[in-house]
Order: structure tokens, then C-alpha cells, then sequence
């Protein structure tokens, strides 16, 4: 999916907060986890209607819905849990840049998924947290995340996230998307590197569009962990009513992750830049040899040319064209000629393998 793929928006001048729904969007599909420090449930949700009836009074829940392709569903979930509608918008026209801000009601954070799939093949879409007092509503492009691990440690209840609250629950999501992008970042750089033999023994077109592909998949991937560290950073810093002094401890560790992506994309793009000079230089080496063996060929046959063309003109006071010797003693000659300028070439090191030099103590 492309990072950067044109989505509708509403028209120049429209009122902030309106919603355009984009044609091609999947339609929303809600899963249920509701849970307390003993006990944990976890159901699909047919429509938006019933979910009121179904969140908890007491403990925490977790509402995440994939998909954003329902007007509807989103402007219910809006009035459900008390959604400014510039928050709303940000959610649901997609891309918006990573961020994190604090509303009255709820905190929201936008962040960017992102899953390696074959070949090096980056599929990227936006999420959204947000973060209330007894709830965490996460909204997400299509279906499939990364998020499996929290869910499973919430069903076993191990550590403090059952017991943390909401605002901890919203940090072990963000976490866990920050850490699913170095396994992307490895897999491109260890592409690049077996790559970097490839490059040097068989430089064609085929390397050089290989080489070009992956630098798009860095730059998408820069797109989407640079703009992240900002956006943890702000959680880290400034204080808010849905995030504890705890939680906001435990998000440092989340932004040193955003640092290390960050620089880790930042060495590969390097890599795959050098891997590219490197092509042209091996192309321009290529060409130089082919280019001095053709002007070795041509420096040899110029004289032997000279010499077939001075004797084969049709001048009749020519004395040795009616030598009995001329013909022998002219290809002799030209084969002294071609066989001395290729020993002297070979002198050289032009052609064959250079001689050796002289040893300084001999």
C-alpha cells in the first residue's frame, strides 16, 4: 500500500471537521476487550449501535475497529465517546502526519503501521489512539496489525497492564508499533547487503532498478518514523489527564526505539546511495576498458591501414610495386609494426597483466 496514496478530503473552504469518506475505504469492523485486573472478555461487535450497551461500567475497554469506510459508524463513535471533530477528521482522512494532542475528552495519537511483506514489500497505513479515562478506541485502515502481542498479554494477565489503566494500555499499543519497524528496517538492509556483491560482479539495469526500489521502501519508512519521534517526544514531556507520571516514564523508552529506527533508516538510505555510486562506477570502469581496447585495436591497425593504403594506389612511378619482394617485405612489415606496438602496449600495462616493478633494495 503506498504511503503516500491520495485520499478524499473534503472541499477548499469547508467547515473544520467535516467528514469525507473515502470510496475505496474498507467498511469498519469492531472487536471488543473489556477487561479488569481479574478477568478478561473479548467479543465481535455487529454494528456501532450495540456497543454502548456493550462497554463496561466498571474495568477498562478496549474498542478496535478496522476500517474506516462508514460514515455512520464514525460520526456514532464521535458522539459515543466525546470526539472533537478536529480529532475525527484527522482519523479519518488519511495520511495525516503523526502527532499527538490533547483534547478535553480524550487524547488522540496518529501514528503509522507498517509490515513488511515479500520482496521487501512495505505495506503502511495510519492508525489512531485514542486515549479516554476507562476506554482506548484504536481505529486502523484495513485489517491486520502488529498488535497480537498486546493482546496477548492482556489475556494473561502478566505485568501491570490489566491493572495500569487505560493511558498504559495506550502506550503498550503505540510501543509496540514503534518496535515493528526495525524488523522492516532489517529486512531492507539485509536485502542491501547481499546486494553489495551483486553490484559489483553483474551491475545491469535489473540491479539498478532493485537498488532504486528499495530506496523508495527507506524513504516511505522515513516518512513514517521521523515525523514519530516529534509526536512521542510531546507525549513524553507535557503533561496531560490520560497519561501518568508511570506511563509517561515507560513512553521514554518508546522514543529512544524512535531514535534508533530513525538512525538505523538514515545508515541504510546511506548504504543503498553508496551501493548506487558504486554501480556507476563499476559501469564507467566497464566502459573505460572497452573504451581503451578499442583505441589499443585502433592505434594498432592505423599504421598497418597507412601502409595498405599508400601501396595500393594506382600511380605508375611506384618502384616497388615491380619489386619481385614487395608484397612479402610489406606484410612482414606490417606484422612488425602490429607485433611491436603490442609488446610495447604490454609494456605498459595496457593490455595483459602489468609487469612487475623493480624492488627499491634490489
Amino acid at each position: 500500500m503506498s504511503l503516500m496514496r491520495r485520499r478524499a478530503k473534503p472541499p477548499v473552504g469547508s467547515r473544520p471537521g467535516t467528514l469525507v469518506i473515502d470510496a475505496e475505504a474498507e467498511k469498519p469492523k469492531i472487536r471488543l476487550l473489556t477487561y479488569t485486573e481479574a478477568e478478561i472478555q473479548e467479543q465481535a461487535v455487529a454494528g456501532v449501535d450495540e456497543l454502548q450497551a456493550l462497554l463496561p461500567v466498571e474495568g477498562f475497554a478496549w474498542i478496535d475497529v478496522h476500517g474506516l469506510g462508514d460514515l455512520h459508524t464514525l460520526e456514532t463513535l464521535g458522539r459515543l465517546f466525546s470526539i472533537h471533530p478536529l480529532a475525527l477528521e484527522d482519523v479519518v482522512h488519511v495520511p495525516t502526519r503523526p502527532k499527538a494532542e490533547t483534547y478535553e475528552h480524550n487524547l488522540l495519537i496518529i501514528t503509522r503501521m507498517i509490515q513488511a511483506q515479500g520482496n521487501c514489500e512495505l505495506d503502511s497505513e495510519q492508525f489512531s489512539i485514542l486515549v479516554g479515562k476507562n476506554y482506548v478506541l484504536t481505529l486502523q485502515e484495513w485489517e491486520g496489525d502488529v498488535l497480537e502481542p498486546v493482546r496477548a498479554r492482556l489475556r494473561s494477565g502478566r505485568g501491570i497492564i490489566r491493572s495500569a489503566g487505560s493511558g498504559y494500555l495506550g502506550y503498550a499499543i503505540l510501543d509496540t508499533i514503534v518496535d515493528a519497524y526495525y524488523p522492516v528496517i532489517e529486512t531492507v538492509a539485509d536485502r542491501l547487503e547481499q546486494m553489495e556483491e551483486q553490484v559489483m560482479v553483474d551491475p545491469s539495469p535489473k540491479t539498478l532498478r532493485e537498488l532504486n526500489r528499495l530506496k523508495n521502501v527507506l524513504i516511505r519508512i522515513r516518512r513514517a518514523v521521523a515525523p514519530q519521534r516529534e509526536a512521542v517526544n510531546h507525549l513524553v514531556r507535557d503533561e496531560n489527564d490520560f497519561l501518568d507520571a508511570t506511563t509517561r516514564l515507560y513512553l521514554r523508552d518508546t522514543y529512544d526505539h524512535c531514535v534508533s529506527s530513525s538512525e538505523a533508516v538514515e545508515t541504510s538510505r546511506e548504504f543503498v546511495n553508496g551501493l548506487m555510486n558504486t554501480y556507476l562506477t563499476v559501469i564507467s570502469n566497464r566502459m573505460n576498458e572497452v573504451m581503451k581496447t578499442l583505441t589499443i585495436l585502433m592505434s594498432i591497425f592505423v599504421p598497418v591501414t597507412f601502409m595498405a593504403g599508400l601501396y595500393g594506389m594506382n600511380f605508375d612511378h611506384m618502384p616497388e610495386l615491380h619489386w619481385w619482394w614487395s608484397y612479402p617485405v610489406l606484410v612482414l612489415a606490417m606484422l612488425t609494426v602490429a607485433g611491436g606496438m603490442l609488446l610495447y602496449f604490454r609494456r605498459l600495462g595496457w593490455i595483459g597483466s602489468r609487469l612487475p616493478e623493480p624492488d627499491d633494495d634490489s
